[in-house]
């Protein structure tokens, strides 16, 4: 009898967390059936297992920068400079293993150092002043991209190192690499937002920063530590990038923090902070890749395509409004 009841416990430990999930994001789960139902309909390649495979390895570069995107939103913050940096990092380590014989280990360690130094100078820029964060990573946007093509002097670099190519061309079994990068990095943010000291701060910084102050969070450093994680995310990104192109490309990552913002605010974040999920933000970027993957196939034009995901962020933050306001509306009743 008690090994039947100890069971049913750790059936119910297991399964109350999913259901939880699942509660939490049945509207963007239900969004991205409906999408996919569509697609199918239009096109027939869609639902096959390569395809399926395909959108989830394209996904990996965005879900980065997404991940990294959360922990910068849910303080309330912005980063806008993720873009160049995937650019800056896979073109460093092309340009260091090109042209000063560095080895793949060497040149990757050197790009994390230098993305952790971009991240420490958007935190610091942003805590030591009021400029806005939008304000602050918009200039490193450009400063970076700008980096990123002189050190390329605007062309693609060409890797011939096949260990560093791997990195983002090997696969295990029929799953890319990339896949189980992108679900390692999703479990370690995981990790770190929901089960360390690090994770509630950033939780308690977003929801109220006075009242973190006064409860003796040091703003200032968390702030900081979360800049320089979105920008050693995006680092990875461009080196996972960079590896699967066998290239360093300066015009990569145009516009890529705009779908990490998409994939963020459709996981069910809010833009002033303190609400949102990493398991949220996976789903944001799952369709965000199946409009993409959708619309190619579909033989829409790029244009069109622009439009649609520009529809789609904007549908995502009427609904944080929408979600906000019905919040307030709630608080005011109850009193």
């Amino acid at each position: 009898m008690n090994q039947k009841i100890s069971e049913s416990v750790k059936t119910n430990a297991v399964f109350v967390p999913v259901k939880d999930y699942l509660k939490r994001n049945i509207g963007i789960i239900v969004g991205l059936a409906v999408i996919m139902a569509i697609t199918s309909t239009m096109s027939d390649n869609f639902l096959t297992g390569s395809n399926l495979l395909n959108i989830l390895r394209q996904i990996s570069t965005n879900a980065f920068l997404a991940f990294g995107m959360t922990f910068v939103i849910l303080i309330g913050g912005i980063d806008l400079s993720v873009g160049p940096v995937v650019a800056f990092s896979g073109v460093f380590v092309a340009y260091s293993m090109a042209n000063w014989g560095w080895s793949a280990a060497t040149a990757v360690l050197a790009a994390m150092i230098l993305c952790i130094l971009i991240g420490a100078f958007n935190g610091t820029i942003v805590t030591a002043t009021n400029i806005a964060p939008f304000v602050v990573t918009l200039s490193t946007q450009t400063i970076i991209r700008g980096a990123a093509m002189l050190l390329g002097n605007g062309c693609p670099i060409r890797v011939t190192n096949e260990q560093f190519c791997k990195i983002g061309t090997s696969y295990l079994g029929p799953i890319a690499y990339p896949i189980f990068y992108m679900l390692i990095v999703m479990i370690i943010c995981y990790i770190l937002l929901n089960k360390t000291k690090f994770g509630r701060r950033i939780y308690a910084l977003g929801g109220n920063r006075m009242a973190a102050k006064f409860a003796g969070i040091r703003v200032s450093r968390v702030e900081i530590m979360v800049y320089i994680l979105s920008a050693v995310l995006a680092g990875l990104a461009g080196i996972v990038l960079g590896a699967r192109l066998s290239a360093g490309v300066p015009a990569t990552g145009e516009g890529y923090e705009c779908d990490a913002i998409a994939a963020v605010v459709l996981g069910g974040a809010s833009f002033a902070g303190g609400v949102g999920t990493i398991g949220g933000t996976l789903i944001g970027a799952i369709i965000i890749g199946v409009l993409n993957n959708g619309l190619n196939m579909l033989n829409v034009a790029s244009f069109w395509q622009y439009v649609a995901k520009g529809i789609v962020i904007l549908a995502a933050v009427l609904l944080d409004y929408m979600r906000k306001n019905n919040s307030l509306k709630k608080r005011l009743r109850s009193r």
